[in-house]
């Protein structure tokens, strides 16, 4: 006996530094595709200078890169789902870094544009396979730890993108923002290949049960979803109202073609787990409310306060300062508390800080508000995500983690047009740069009005859904 219990002590130890050399390279995978977003924002005037295009054509080498995560991230979960993760995930690390290199020797805009794409879709692999793999990797009961760990690193791309930006361009040029995604894509490369648990062989029945119809009609509908949100700005024009019907129409010929696929890309069944359907609704509430501090805070910080764009700078780096450090033990939370409770704890201080935002004047208030928000919808990240991902069948992870994954960015496209449209409107003037600050700062109180009033929407779907146990059986 004691020999047994010797030889498992043993294969513990030998499997703890591969597990954690395997959690190096999910946290790599999570760190590049938000690095990828970050990093380029701020190369936009530098780009606009070297191709001699408008703005509005460079920014496209932002808007190609987020479509492409968008509208494929749920197609790659199945896809991994049905050809194996590590293979697929391999190819995504691969195209990232090799669609770096592209990005930074592009000699014309629109070659830029068609590598930030394909770039996008090894982000997209990326994202959507890493949280999928936390099952294999570790025990269940370390789950909040490891989405902690994975929030953590999505925060550190955002954060650090635009100072490396600002510096790579500063000291090498712009294509260095690029060229610097290759040496990180050959070490996430090499570490993936090492210590991620390899394949189940899949059968070829299950290669051939990839949807393609339900693909192409998911990506058209979230392309024209996606276009109808970010076109005009908040300005809503013939265009963007073509663009959201045919998203509408979109949806349900994609729900009618998967009710009736033989192997659908998303079985429509899964939406009667309550705490799924939840969840996603939660994750685009909360995330069209995050991605309002990054539009109107900039507006309010340097128009309604008077701050200058170096202290801006400062003042918003709070915010990815706080996810960073908040993420982690946010995850260790979630692992000794039940995560719907956490849910809960990280909704109410969103709430918090949404109200704070919109009531409390001055620097002092924006930042006791951000000191509220932040961790709260750190809190709120990691128990969400465990609460999905703790209990999903090992076939399915893919592609939940890509509804997870698609939930957030439709949020974020949302609230990014959506609430920049109420801050304009409440401020009463359609050129922000030109209002008056007291009129930004009723902009400011509005919009975060509406946002507080959206994270009671996400708390009170939490309360309803976690107020009583999944009945046995519910999948």
């Amino acid at each position: 006996m004691k020999s047994i219990i010797a030889a498992r002590g043993e294969t513990v130890a030998e499997q703890a530094p591969s597990i954690r050399w395997a959690l190096a390279s999910l946290s790599l995978s999570m760190l590049l595709p938000s690095l990828g977003t970050s990093i380029a924002n701020v190369g936009l005037p530098s780009l606009a200078q070297a191709f001699d295009a408008a703005f509005q054509d460079v920014q496209w080498i932002v808007l190609a890169y987020l479509l492409a995560i968008t509208t494929l991230i749920v197609s790659i979960g199945r896809l991994g789902d049905i050809t194996g993760r590590r293979r697929l995930l391999l190819i995504g690390i691969l195209l990232f870094t090799l669609a770096s290199i592209l990005c930074g020797l592009a000699p014309t805009l629109w070659l830029m544009i068609a590598a930030r794409a394909v770039q996008g879709l090894g982000a997209a692999i990326m994202m959507a396979l890493t949280m999928a793999f936390v099952g294999e990797t570790v025990p269940k009961e370390k789950t909040g730890s490891v989405m902690g760990l994975l929030g953590t690193m999505s925060a550190i791309g955002t954060a650090l993108g635009p100072s490396l930006g600002g510096i790579l361009i500063a000291g090498l040029g712009w294509p260095a923002i690029f060229l610097v995604n290759v040496p990180l894509g050959i070490l996430t490369f090499a570490l993936a290949y090492r210590y991620l648990p390899a394949d189940i062989s899949k059968g070829k029945t299950d290669r051939r049960g990839f949807d393609i119809a339900g693909t192409l009609l998911l990506a058209l509908t979230l392309s024209a979803y996606a276009l109808a949100m970010t076109i005009g700005h908040g300005r809503f024009g013939l265009l963007n109202i073509a663009l959201l019907s045919a998203a509408v129409f979109g949806t349900g010929l994609f729900v009618f073609a998967e009710a009736r696929a033989a192997l659908p890309l998303i079985q429509l069944t899964v939406f009667r787990n309550r705490v799924l359907t939840a969840s996603l609704a939660m994750n685009a509430l909360v995330s069209t409310v995050m991605m309002a501090t990054l539009v109107v805070a900039p507006f309010y910080l340097s128009h309604a306060l008077g701050l200058n764009q170096a202290l801006v700078g400062i003042v918003m780096s709070i915010g990815p300062v706080i996810s960073t450090l908040s993420g982690v033990p946010a995850g260790r939370l979630v692992d000794r508390l039940d995560a719907p409770f956490v849910v809960v704890a990280g909704l109410l201080a969103m709430a918090a800080g949404s109200v704070a935002m919109a009531v409390l004047p001055g620097i002092s208030g924006y930042i006791a508000a951000i000191a509220m928000l932040t961790p709260g919808y750190q809190l709120f990240q990691a128990a969400n995500n465990t609460a999905v991902m703790a209990d999903v069948r090992p076939d399915q992870r893919g592609v939940i983690s890509g509804m997870l994954n698609l939930s957030r960015n439709l949020g974020l496209i949302t609230g990014a047009s959506v609430m920049g449209a109420v801050f304009a409107l409440s401020s009463g003037t359609p050129d922000i740069t030109a209002a008056h600050p007291e009129a930004v700062a009723t902009g400011m109180r509005i919009t975060f009005t509406v946002a507080a009033a959206l994270v009671i929407v996400a708390l009170a779907i939490a309360v309803r859904t976690y107020r009583r146990p999944r009945a046995l059986g519910e999948s």
